[in-house]
């Protein structure tokens, strides 16, 4: 292959005043302070637990706690067939999910370390750790060959610092999960790196190597595909290339992803699905007449926009974060929303300025098309994402930044050198503190929900999660005050949501079972009742309806004394299940205490024949039999309890 002889042409790259001997100026010693930086910024999520989505891929996952024996299924299987364990289910996501390299890494550390969540916060802080590193000599690649004096460090060391502490990067770091964000960044900046070593040295194994990462990126998450934009436009800028010499750079990438696609519509097809209607989901859905129906594209639109708006505004001002983002806390907008506008201008300005000032080869319009490019893949303008927007989701596109931030910082550090420093210093402080607060959030899912539904006040699904959490945490406590109160807030996290989201399965299931916890049966029985009416069959529907039939009956018998009541709600659990053994004693004792001993021995006889060594059955029978004259069967009730239990009707 023939050498390049594009004309090199010097970039504009700002001079720093310190001298040339600065030993700050050290690649060596940015990168070791840039790794324990890293390591600092996440280390105290060590200790954590696994939370959110690391059951999807984790805990739950019948695939990834097989260890080594699982890793075939984790590579022919949508990623959420091992959640779900049925086929089938997982076509809820719509298009699917092909993500295998990260579970199948999880796989590998439950086969060596168990079940061991410390393990796995560790090997997330090293991965971003090392993909902090790898940022740095990528930038480093792009300035390398233009500037000798190499101060034009300090301006990449800044971004790279930038990137480390930046707050919106909890949730890809401090979730195990999250380590498909990472990973699929450090495997499209690595072939980034290549790419330009490639056109730098001429050597086509770093086509290979470029070609191979971009694979392996894809195999993390889909995301990887913008850098099929990325990786030309850096060689255009950073090496005056040609246009035809850019695209040529990613032809490996381009096999990668061939080679990807191509097993990824073996496994799960190229279906992607009709518009789901169930709002968590697809949040661009509307209620209307007793049901959701789709918005149109114009439609949604507004929102989206808007959500690209609040992704540039959390990048500036990190605070408040949150993990959910999900209807309604991102509610619909219009276009007449100011937001909407403002957001709609800012981008529109950043478009034009990057595209008037592409031929210039410009360092910001560079930054900005990154951003623009891999943002697109989640702005749910291209395809559905299935939700308003997340955090996690601005992990690739802030790389872009970083940098842009850092190189106007280095800018204006030629003309006001003590202003630029000062923001920078107060910037980093604000950034690593709140990173260093905001790990603590995800130190478990009662913390992380119960944290974040004061910022996500209005989504349904954290709603719902904070009430969850809250409801099985109750019922494992002892009657109290506390005990209590955490259901009062189960029951209105769970209210509120489904005043969000009307039919809403898992909120009136929740709900219900903490009015079921809190002893309030009647209410427990008007949930499970409402959930059954919107999705008849359901099986823990059916079965949490018919043990709040029988306690309330219980309750109505034994506290109130109200024998009518006490009757209809116990035959109402028996049609549900008719061999439950406690319903049928409670059945028994009511028609007893009534006098109506021919029922009462019925029911007495089936709990019997349910459980025939259960001693208690028979001294029913016994009871039952003596109270209606027939002392035969009283007696051989009497040997058959006193056979099981010697002790059966002594006190």
């Amino acid at each position: 292959m023939a050498k390049h002889k594009s004309k090199q042409t010097k970039l504009e790259v700002v001079r720093d005043p310190l001298p040339k001997t600065s030993k700050w100026e050290s690649r060596k010693v940015h990168l070791i302070i840039l790794a324990i930086l890293s390591i600092l910024m996440y280390v105290n999520t060590i200790t954590h637990q696994y939370t959110q989505d690391d059951a999807i891929v984790i805990t739950d996952n019948e695939f990834t706690k097989q260890g080594f024996a699982g890793i075939p299924a984790l590579l022919t299987y949508d990623t959420f067939r091992g959640f779900f364990k049925v086929d089938g289910k997982e076509k809820l996501v719509s298009g699917g999910r092909y993500r295998p390299l990260t579970p199948v890494m999880f796989a590998i550390e439950y086969q060596v370390f168990g079940d061991m969540p410390e393990m796995g916060h560790l090997l997330n802080i090293l991965w971003f750790a090392l993909l902090v590193l790898v940022l740095y000599l990528t930038l480093e690649r792009f300035f390398l060959k233009h500037d000798k004096s190499s101060h034009w460090r300090y301006m990449i060391f800044a971004a790279c610092i930038i990137f480390a502490v930046h707050p919106i990067h909890t949730e890809a770091v401090a979730n195990i999960k999250g380590r498909d964000e990472i990973v699929c960044l450090l495997g499209s900046l690595a072939a980034l790196y290549y790419a330009i070593r490639w056109y730098d040295e001429n050597k086509k194994k770093f086509m290979v190597f470029s070609g191979l990462f971009f694979f392996l990126a894809l195999m993390s998450k889909e995301n990887t595909i913008t850098f099929l934009a990325v990786i030309p436009l850096a060689l255009y800028t950073f090496r005056k290339a040609t246009i035809s010499t850019s695209l040529k750079s990613i032809l490996p990438a381009i096999v990668g992803t061939i080679a990807f696609l191509v097993i990824r519509s073996s496994v799960i097809g190229w279906d992607m699905g009709g518009t789901p209607m169930e709002l968590m989901n697809n949040p661009f859905l509307k209620w209307t007449n007793g049901g959701y129906v789709a918005l149109s594209k114009m439609e949604s639109l507004p929102t989206m926009i808007y959500c690209l708006g609040k992704y540039l505004g959390l990048l500036v001002m990190p605070h408040p974060l949150t993990h959910d983002y999900y209807p309604r806390h991102i509610d619909i907008m219009s276009w007449s929303d100011i937001s909407v506008i403002f957001s709609t201008l800012v981008y529109l300005a950043l478009g034009i300025y990057a595209l008037l000032n592409l031929k210039k080869r410009s360092v910001l319009s560079f930054c900005i098309i990154y951003f623009l490019a891999t943002i697109s893949i989640v702005s749910n303008i291209v395809f559905p994402i299935g939700t308003n927007m997340s955090e996690r989701f601005l992990f690739m596109p802030s790389v872009g930044f970083a940098f842009l931030a850092a190189y106007l910082g280095w800018k204006g550090y030629q003309k006001y050198p003590m202003i630029i420093k000062g923001v920078f210093a107060i910037a980093m402080i604000a950034m690593v503190g709140k990173t260093v607060t905001r790990n603590m959030v995800w130190k478990n899912n009662y913390t992380l929900f119960t944290t974040d539904v004061h910022t996500s006040t209005r989504s349904a699904k954290m709603l719902n999660a904070a009430g969850g959490t809250k409801s099985n945490k109750a019922a494992r406590m002892k009657d109290g005050p506390e005990k209590t109160k955490l259901l009062q807030e189960a029951i209105q996290h769970t209210t509120k949501a489904l005043e969000v989201h009307p039919n809403y399965k898992n909120a009136l299931l929740i709900q219900g079972n903490s009015f079921f916890y809190a002893k309030e049966f009647v209410n427990a029985v008007g949930s499970y009742e409402k959930l059954l009416s919107l999705y008849p069959g359901d099986i823990d529907g059916e079965t949490n309806l018919a043990i709040s039939l029988r306690d309330a009956g219980k309750y109505f018998g034994e506290q109130k004394q109200d024998l009518v009541s006490a009757e209809k709600y116990l035959l109402r659990s028996i049609t549900i299940k008719p061999n439950d053994v406690e319903t049928n004693r409670l059945l028994g004792v009511t028609n007893g205490i009534k006098g109506n001993h021919v029922e009462a021995i019925k029911y007495f006889t089936k709990m019997a024949e349910l459980e025939p060594n259960n001693a208690a059955a028979y001294v029913n029978l016994y009871n039952a039999y003596g109270a209606y004259g027939d002392d035969e069967e009283a007696r051989i009730n009497y040997e058959k309890a006193v056979r099981i239990n010697p002790e059966a009707f002594t006190k």
